[in-house]
């Protein structure tokens, strides 16, 4: 059914990358940064347009596709032809993707370490999968192609709106922080361009008065115990472990690479070397002090390399408003509430996200095992025009909700 393709490399040609979610374009077409990069690109293959492109060791997570591009790709990969004309590649590459999603290619070789199979040809090549006659084959992908655009229409659609309610959360958020909930009080400039007016008996000082911030600790997947204490990075929650070097709850923000997250953590916990925690309070509402990290542009203060970060001492330089303990508390009091509407709709849409999302892959798995017949919806489609290549993150590269108070 299928044939391994052998094609060399020649001078100029681009890395062509293999993501999880089935595209297989050139790596700059979707991002540059987090991959490992060879000094000597040793045993690379070249790849054409058109050919299946199977991950050995992402495959099991659905790391396979067409290539939509010419390039050269890294050892690592299956490049395959198709043997013959009774086989459409584009079926091949959805049927191969319903076994890994099945857990059917995990199973199928040994792995080398937990999680990470190697699927070479050798398990390619006499892996099973369901063939229909060609032109229910070409009739299923141009099925599936439709299917698939109008949901991925859908899913871009209901991202952008909660990435607005988001931002509609976080206006909500910075105005009680910065004006407090008291309409009709009486101001005055505080001085800061970022600031403008506070209430007129704020205070204004430096983050390190307000909220002292600290490196987190290293602690790698191996050295950790299974435990009551949350592990948490930049990202949020990772693991548990059966110690913890802070005592809850507390306020850890991102340090790399997610900057701009704040995660208010209830428990006692371990706080991670790629994140910041905050270990001295001054007296001020631990909540409030969440919320306010919450509101402070920390992007503005990101290094300039591949990987942004912030360093705690730029932070403690900020100058930020500081309303009485009352205050405080009536801020952390009246938050809740005021975002309550807004978090019901993000919630919502999140659950139209994941039910989306369960809907396609039901409907490519009984379409590609033949238990949804789709010949007939199939015969009037037209063939689609390419869309170009997409450059939003997939599902494994971003969050789609705001999570920052999950931990």
């Amino acid at each position: 059914m299928l044939a391994a393709s052998t094609l060399p490399t020649s001078d100029g040609q681009e890395v062509v990358t293999c993501f999880r979610d089935g595209q297989v374009t050139l790596r700059r077409n979707r991002r540059t940064n987090g991959f490992m990069v060879a000094l000597y690109e040793q045993g690379y293959q070249g790849v054409r347009k058109g050919q299946l492109v199977v991950h050995a060791m992402d495959a099991f997570a659905g790391a396979i596709g067409i290539s939509d591009s010419d390039g050269k790709c890294t050892p690592e990969y299956v490049v395959c032809n198709a043997r013959g004309t009774s086989v459409h590649l584009p079926y091949v590459a959805q049927a191969l993707r319903v076994a890994a999603r099945d857990g059917f290619i995990l199973a199928s070789c040994p792995s080398v370490r937990e999680r990470a199979p190697r699927f070479r040809w050798a398990n390619l090549g006499d892996f099973l999968v369901p063939l229909p006659p060609p032109d229910e084959q070409a009739a299923i992908v141009r099925f599936l192609d439709h299917a698939n655009r109008r949901i991925d229409q859908f899913i871009r659609a209901k991202k952008k709106l909660i990435a607005l309610l988001n931002e509609q959360k976080q206006v909500i958020i910075h105005r009680a922080v910065t004006r407090g909930i008291d309409a009709g009080g009486k101001l005055k400039d505080s001085g800061i361009p970022w600031l403008g007016a506070i209430p007129a008996h704020w205070e204004v000082r430096r983050l390190k008065y307000v909220a002292s911030l600290q490196r987190g600790y290293d602690l790698p997947s191996d050295s950790r115990v299974a435990g009551p204490y949350p592990v948490v990075s930049s990202g949020g929650l990772i693991d548990t472990h059966h110690e913890f070097r802070s005592k809850g709850p507390g306020v850890v923000l991102g340090c790399y690479g997610s900057t701009e997250a704040v995660f208010y953590v209830e428990s006692s916990f371990w706080p991670h070397n790629t994140s910041l925690f905050v270990t001295n309070f001054h007296g001020n509402n631990r909540r409030w002090a969440y919320y306010l990290l919450r509101s402070i542009s920390k992007g503005a203060h990101s290094g300039k390399s591949a990987v942004p970060g912030v360093d705690r001492k730029d932070l403690h330089e900020i100058v930020v408003p500081v309303p009485p303990k009352p205050d405080q508390e009536k801020i952390v009091a009246a938050l809740p509430v005021m975002v309550a509407d807004v978090e019901a709709s993000i919630r919502s849409l999140a659950r139209e996200l994941e039910l989306s999302r369960e809907y396609r892959t039901r409907l490519v798995s009984d379409v590609v095992t033949g238990q949804l017949d789709v010949r007939a919806a199939a015969a009037p489609l037209p063939d689609l025009e390419p869309e170009g290549v997409s450059v939003e993150p997939s599902d494994d590269e971003e969050a789609d909700i705001d999570d920052s108070e999950a931990a």
